[in-house]
């Protein structure tokens, strides 16, 4: 069995700085905010031969209120998922009435407990300690989370009741199923989608802008199939970012993007497309990553509002015509459903394998439909096609003064291979390549050594004609 442990505590007690020195991972965020972790968030730790599951949550004060209690709510989820409950004060800060209300919360629970008295660094351990022996918790272990000071020692003591599990020859569960990313602007109902598709309450969802802070991981099972879905902080304009942890979320979701299979990009029916919607549709085409768009709220819109939308979208939206588009309401579950085959298809396309023949033929059945045109009285040949790579599908062209093929000959390959292939929800990238002449003996030559070869030629030229 692999142990489950939960960090508890206060705000700003140390909990995602533990995280992520037990995980060796940077996954959490970390700063000196109190209240930024805000979800329940997994990782996986090893030491030695024993793994363990941790899960990072939000600060508990006692005096929650609005979004406060929502992340409230999560850290006493956690703690009656886990097996062991690690739960964190602080020694500079001493004891606090909070930390009274969690100790006899635990209590209550009768939750293996440990008694955790993080950022002792600089401090004499016994005196820094002494004001926790009141918790009835047991023995306090001291550490320094941001140094990893009695980390080890400590985690060694925790795993030592669990045996080693058998090897086994499974791959690790962060790389089963396909990878979805949920992106957008702030407030347009990503984490409302998360817990849909999962079908609990496993995000924090408050009508408020930026309640997502971190990209937070979830492993679940649809039909037999495994997925990995990812919800992601909102990516408002950079000018009205000031806040250090919203630049942190911000990175953290870009390389969310990155980092996933299939990009979900909601967008809100009510508030119309906006420019930062083409912005960050712009950077997951530019990842390479497929796509899906859905666009959220649209019960209870007027059906003229319904057309504007519509239309807005065939207008602005014409360069990902390829996506597949859902119109959902993620509050009821209209339409959520739909999204899977979707996502099956376009992770699909993105990872597909042609053969070089199919691909050749494609190729020479386009240039015959339609020519390439003609340069420098010379035409355009493209002789074969073959693939260079998947998600992004990448299909590399040989040819001659590819240089000089014109971007709308380019769109025009692009539309027929698409066409053929049967790709959606991916896109395409086309590589072109022009061979060297074999006939060309200065081939690799500088223009220096051309020129000379070019002046020694004339002089031979013109000795022939004297005699």
């Amino acid at each position: 069995m692999t142990p489950v442990i939960a960090l508890v505590g206060r705000p700003n007690v140390g909990k995602s700085t533990l995280f992520n020195r037990l995980t060796r991972s940077r996954d959490a965020l970390v700063a000196d905010h109190p209240g930024l972790t805000r979800d329940r968030k997994y990782g996986n730790g090893r030491l030695g031969g024993k793994r363990y599951i941790v899960i990072d949550t939000g600060g508990i004060s006692g005096d929650e209120e609005g979004i406060n209690a929502a992340m409230a709510e999560q850290s006493l989820l956690a703690i009656d998922e886990a097996d062991i409950v690690f739960f964190m004060v602080d020694a500079r800060t001493g004891l606090h009435p909070a930390d009274e209300a969690i100790a006899n919360h635990l209590r209550v629970n009768q939750k293996k407990t440990w008694l955790v008295v993080n950022k002792t660094d600089g401090l004499e351990e016994h005196s820094a300690m002494a004001d926790f022996w009141s918790l009835g918790l047991g023995d306090p272990h001291s550490i320094a989370a941001s140094h990893g000071r009695n980390v080890t020692s400590l985690i060694e003591k925790v795993l030592e009741p669990f045996p080693e599990p058998e090897e086994t020859n499974e791959p690790a569960e962060r790389s089963n199923g396909i990878h979805i990313g949920v992106i957008g602007r702030p407030n347009v109902g990503k984490s409302t989608l998360v817990n849909r598709m999962l079908g609990e309450e496993r995000v924090v969802v408050f009508d408020e802008a930026g309640t997502t802070r971190d990209a937070i991981e979830i492993p679940f099972e649809r039909r037999g199939k495994p997925y990995v879905l990812v919800d992601t902080a909102g990516v408002r304009r950079r000018k009205n970012v000031r806040e250090v942890a919203e630049k942190y979320s911000i990175i953290k979701t870009l390389e969310a993007i990155k980092e996933c299979h299939v990009a979900i990009v909601v967008l809100d029916a009510r508030s119309g497309l906006v420019e930062q919607d083409l912005h960050l549709l712009d950077y997951v085409l530019n990842s390479g990553r497929a796509l899906v768009l859905a666009v959220n709220k649209w019960d209870g819109l007027e059906q003229e509002a319904r057309e504007r939308m519509r239309t807005e979208i065939k207008r602005r939206l014409g360069f990902a015509d390829y996506a597949d588009l859902h119109f959902i309401s993620a509050l009821h579950g209209t339409g959520v459903g739909d999204l899977y085959p979707s996502i099956e298809r376009a992770f699909a396309s993105a990872h597909h394998h042609w053969s070089t023949n199919r691909l050749t033929t494609i190729l020479q059945d386009a240039v015959s439909e339609h020519q390439p045109p003609m340069v420098r009285g010379r035409r355009i040949k493209l002789r074969m096609a073959h693939q260079g790579g998947s998600n992004p599908p990448i299909i590399v062209v040989h040819g001659n003064q590819t240089d000089a093929l014109p971007e709308a000959y380019k769109r025009f390959l692009t539309n027929t291979f698409r066409k053929v292939l049967k790709v959606r929800g991916t896109p395409m990238r086309f590589e072109f390549r022009t061979g060297q002449n074999p006939y060309d003996t200065q081939a690799g030559a500088s223009d220096r050594d051309k020129a000379k070869q070019r002046e020694l030629r004339r002089t031979r030229e013109s000795r022939k004609q004297r005699r």
